[in-house]
């Protein structure tokens, strides 16, 4: 990472945003998004209204925030039709195609120039349009809109990048499934897709099945949101091919344990070189019981280990439990209390941001433990935990053992659990593992 940034990131609800003021400003040097819709910039055709989005900007530049910016048409005059899906306290619609693409771009073309200097450099183009309540067209609709996007906004500021509208969660299970099926690996499909969904099965009806035979998963896969699904992934990759997109946008809110199918997913999937961000990452458990340590260190498990993967942005999504949201519970795990107090999550999101800040991560996997290793000139963090038995590590000159958020660390032994730790030291991670022997 560059000197002063992090991977480590939140999307919040700006409507709480003095509440959250504190926690942010710990996160300096991060990343976050601002969805807009055309529709409700410029209400009136000729008569936009930026007010809105020049005070997310401004503030997010005062908390020393990158802010990335995500670009929906919505439906309006701009694109005609009566919206059929209608959503949550804000009354947000589905996206339509413009009726005018020149009329479309010379929007995006007055919101890049607006913006850029407030630093803002990456556009997506719609949200997830995998799902019918946000994109209204068809896929050749969608390479329309994004390629025309794409010509405005290079136009209009040539550092800035192109992303996609980020697929959602799910629809990333399905290719994953997919992908090891086509491969003839059948019986690590049937698995990828039970880690993938081991928290969705049941959620959706037919949509997310029990499965348990390649068959099972076949017949799934016919399912008309399914197949959608796969449509738009295979859609966003031919942008990707094409570099009509710059950046791959990746949204995840499943168990930890499926990081590394996603990842090798992406692997295959992405053209070399091409930079992944995940803009959204989240925990769902619909009515999840287990106790803020688990969820917190389930949270450490699945931001570290993308980003020890690769990905140059991981942005947790809720930032903040709302408990007027639509569902009546936390469906989405938050890092802070509705008033912006800071849980064990928030505080180990902060300490993972202070770690990696202005530094490369790499993945862990040795001698029993899983992570990421965080390094910075001559020093090293690991942020590691268990895969299996307890990892015991024997005390050594320069090494310090403590807990992610935690101020106090010690340098005497230590046993590794299923609870990430942070080992330090001013060695390379290969010789701070190299000490350490499984074993309880």
């Amino acid at each position: 990472m560059a000197a002063g940034t992090t991977p480590f990131g939140a999307h919040w609800d700006w409507n709480r945003y003095e509440q959250f003021t504190p926690f942010l400003r710990k996160i300096a040097g991060s990343a976050t998004y601002h969805e807009l819709s055309w529709c409700d910039i410029e209400r009136e055709q000729g008569k936009p209204d930026w007010s809105a989005v020049d005070r997310v900007a401004e503030r997010s530049r005062s908390l020393g925030i990158t802010l990335h910016l995500k670009i929906r048409t919505g439906v309006c005059w701009a694109t005609g039709g009566t919206a059929q899906h209608v959503r949550g306290q804000a009354n947000k619609t589905e996206s339509a195609m413009p009726r005018d693409l020149g009329t479309y771009k010379s929007f995006v073309d007055s919101l890049v120039r607006r913006y850029a200097p407030y630093g803002v450099r990456e556009y997506a183009v719609e949200n997830e349009v995998n799902a019918p309540q946000y994109w209204a067209g068809s896929p050749a609709d969608y390479t329309t809109l994004v390629t025309a996007a794409a010509e405005a906004i290079r136009a209009a500021d040539p550092q800035a990048r192109v992303v996609d509208s980020g697929i959602s969660s799910v629809a990333y299970g399905w290719g994953v499934a997919d992908r090891l099926l086509r491969a003839g690996q059948e019986a690590e499909a049937v698995r990828a897709y039970n880690a993938y969904f081991q928290r969705r099965i049941g959620t959706r009806g037919k949509q997310i099945p029990a499965v348990s035979t390649p068959a099972d998963l076949r017949a799934a896969l016919t399912v008309p949101q399914n197949a959608r699904n796969l449509e738009y992934l295979a859609a966003t990759e031919k942008l990707l091919d094409e570099k009509v997109v710059d950046v791959r946008q990746v949204h995840f809110y499943e168990h930890w344990s499926a990081v590394p199918d996603l990842l090798g997913y992406l692997s295959a999937e992405t053209p070399a070189g091409t930079p992944v961000a995940a803009w959204e990452v989240g925990q769902f458990w619909r009515d999840g019981d287990a106790d803020a340590a688990s969820r917190s260190a389930e949270m450490v498990k699945a931001v570290a280990q993308l980003a020890a993967g690769g990905l140059r942005e991981v942005i947790w999504l809720p930032l903040a439990y709302n408990p007027d949201n639509r569902q009546g519970s936390e469906v989405r795990y938050g890092l802070l209390d509705p008033d912006g107090k800071e849980r064990t999550a928030g505080q180990m999101l902060a300490g993972l941001a202070a770690l990696a800040q202005g530094a490369t991560a790499e993945p862990v996997s040795d001698k029993g433990l899983a992570g990421a290793a965080f390094r910075k000139g001559t020093d090293t963090a690991l942020v590691v935990w268990a895969t299996g038995n307890p990892v015991a590590v024997p005390a050594a000159a320069g090494l310090t053992s403590g807990t992610l958020g935690a101020a106090a660390a010690g340098s005497g032994p230590v046993q590794v659990t299923d609870t990430p730790v942070v080992l330090t030291a001013k060695r390379p991670p290969a010789d701070m593992l190299s000490g350490i022997r499984q074993g309880g």
